[in-house]
């Protein structure tokens, strides 16, 4: 068992991992974001005494994900311009993926950890105004995060993550379902303790814990669209697995509660496919070799 004598509690193991501390312009602009009053000079103000955030939200600013004619080079003015949400989490996102560690764990990739988040972001961003969100911003960075808990599990019980990752058989099984038969627990909660240890947003702790829940939340389509939208998105195909394993339970949820008029599987998963390429040199990630409309062509889709 490495460094633990029996199967740990997942209290022991993130007590033990001695997570590390959000730095501290993310935990100022989280400050922050709780007083509605405060706009984009207050915002800008720990994005600037932060010289590595700020390169990052500038670059993110002018990338062609938002295509602006001129260059931005104002923290302030970007937050005008693209939102004070965008702004929190994208710089929220930002930190905890400099904070990740990087285990060697049998099949474990983190840069392909983060092509999967980015892409679940981005789905569950388009999802939730499908689903009729007025700010689905937030949802971005849930789907982004929902998955950070796996780095951390992985470097503690290499040994342990080593067999269930290999046990995952390219989508066959879901990680969370071999963790709960191996531990009694899963990533999804250790993610939403370590979000609450960060003194993240609670709906935000929530809707990662829920990830794991699809088949509880399809009946909440209506009362809980959010939640819904993140868990949908963690039916996505990782970039390395050769097969869609979710792929029919995907589709038939997608049908099940899209509402009319709205866009195809194809339609919805290109976007996300060329929103992900616009995105994905501000962080420094290489486009997947198979997109998602790729993965859904295998077979014919109902509109």
């Amino acid at each position: 068992m490495g460094k633990f004598s029996t199967k740990p509690t997942l209290k022991e193991l993130l007590a033990g991992a001695q997570l590390p501390a959000l730095p501290q312009s993310a935990i100022r602009l989280l400050e922050l974001s709780q007083d509605p009053e405060n706009g984009p000079a207050e915002f800008a103000v720990p994005i600037e005494a932060d010289p590595g955030l700020t390169g990052q939200v500038l670059r993110f600013v002018n990338s062609s994900y938002f295509g602006f004619s001129r260059e931005i080079s104002s923290v302030k003015l970007a937050i005008t311009l693209v939102g004070i949400r965008t702004i929190k989490n994208f710089a929220l996102w930002s930190a905890v993926f400099s904070l990740m560690p990087n285990p060697k764990c049998g099949p474990f990739d983190l840069k392909s950890l983060w092509q999967d988040s980015l892409r679940r972001g981005l789905f569950a961003r388009a999802m939730g105004k499908i689903l009729g969100l007025k700010d689905a911003e937030d949802l971005f960075a849930a789907a982004l995060l929902q998955d950070m808990a796996v780095p951390l599990l992985a470097k503690e019980l290499p040994e342990q993550y080593t067999k269930l990752l290999a046990a995952r058989a390219n989508g066959a099984a879901r990680l969370s379902e071999l963790e709960q038969a191996e531990f009694g627990w899963n990533h999804a909660q250790a993610a939403g303790q370590m979000a609450r240890s960060w003194s993240l947003p609670e709906e935000f702790a929530t809707y990662i814990e829920s990830h794991i829940h699809i088949n509880e939340l399809i009946p909440q389509a209506q009362t809980n669209p959010a939640a819904l939208a993140v868990a949908i998105s963690a039916l996505l195909p990782p970039v390395n697995d050769a097969e869609w394993g979710e792929r029919e339970q995907f589709l038939t949820t997608y049908q099940q509660v899209a509402p009319a008029g709205s866009p195809t599987v194809e339609e919805l998963l290109g976007r996300v496919d060329t929103e992900f390429a616009e995105f994905a040199p501000v962080l420094k990630l290489a486009v997947p070799k198979k997109s998602l409309l790729e993965s859904v062509a295998s077979h014919p889709v109902c509109a």
